[in-house]
């Protein structure tokens, strides 16, 4: 078990879990630099963390994450057009780790979820919610494009072309219930059930082999834009033998069938 923490990001890894929780609640874990930095390197260090096997994210407090924290830009001197993109660069590489790691992840979000913290809840595997639980798309309340840190590609994908127009076009907020309806999110309940239901999430895919959790992301990730059917069963065929290699495989048959839990080598492809 690792327990790390940060001042702005407490990490708490523990049997193949990887528990982080944005820790700024006095400012509804809106991202500065420190928490901007910190949930850009853990999550590009993960590829080569093997023993991490899933992530849950979660914010302390009574948000989930409120964006970027404007106080930090109160009164800054205008930027040239590379330090911007240098910024733009520095937040938006989050959520490209996020879905580029091979470990799924869960987000728990309750309260707020707005701007740059809909982009982490979009970005993740799954998402669990709070009654009240919010979403919104908040640049484009503050004179920016509504579209940023991935909201026009997930967004889409996820509640259609329609929804995620009106969505990225207002700024409006979506409740729980309709995130809920809309296949945004998987649950809803209290913090307390949502974390025991991540824990029992992370404990269901612990007992595929390390390999076959990694190679379905990298399939669901892939396959959202396949051009066509034969391309995405190639992928799936591919993932299929290359699972069935190596002594994983045969332990995962033996503990189905004697009804246990699977003990995986160190190995994980």
């Amino acid at each position: 078990m690792t327990d790390t923490t940060h001042q702005d990001l407490l990490i708490d890894e523990r049997g193949g879990v990887a528990w982080l929780t944005m820790n700024r609640p006095a400012r509804l874990n809106a991202m500065n630099t420190g928490l901007v930095d910190a949930l850009r390197n853990y999550f590009q260090s993960l590829h080569k963390r093997h023993e991490i096997r899933v992530v849950v994210l979660q914010g302390a407090g009574r948000a989930y994450c409120a964006g970027l924290d404007l106080k930090d830009r109160v009164g800054a001197a205008p930027r040239d057009v590379q330090a911007s993109f240098d910024g733009q660069h520095s937040i938006r590489d989050i959520m490209i780790a996020m879905r580029e790691c091979p470990q799924p992840v869960i987000s728990i979000v309750q309260g707020s979820a707005s701007g740059g913290g809909f982009g982490l809840a979009l970005a993740s595997d799954i998402r669990l919610a709070t009654p009240d639980a919010r979403f919104n798309a908040a640049f484009i309340k503050i004179g920016v494009s509504g579209c940023d840190m991935g909201s026009s590609y997930f967004l889409p994908r996820m509640v259609g072309a329609s929804v995620a127009a009106e969505y990225l076009l207002t700024g409006r907020f979506m409740d729980a219930q309709r995130a809920y309806q809309l296949g945004l999110v998987s649950r809803i309940d209290t913090m307390p059930a949502l974390q025991v239901e991540a824990q029992a999430m992370a404990d269901d895919m612990l007992n595929a082999t390390p390999l076959a959790l990694r190679l379905t992301k990298d399939c669901l990730n892939h396959n959202i834009d396949a051009p066509g059917l034969r391309a995405a069963i190639a992928m799936e065929d591919r993932n299929q033998v290359l699972c069935t290699r190596g002594g994983d495989f045969q332990e995962g048959i033996h503990a189905f069938l004697e009804k246990r839990k699977p003990v995986y080598g160190q190995t994980a492809g």
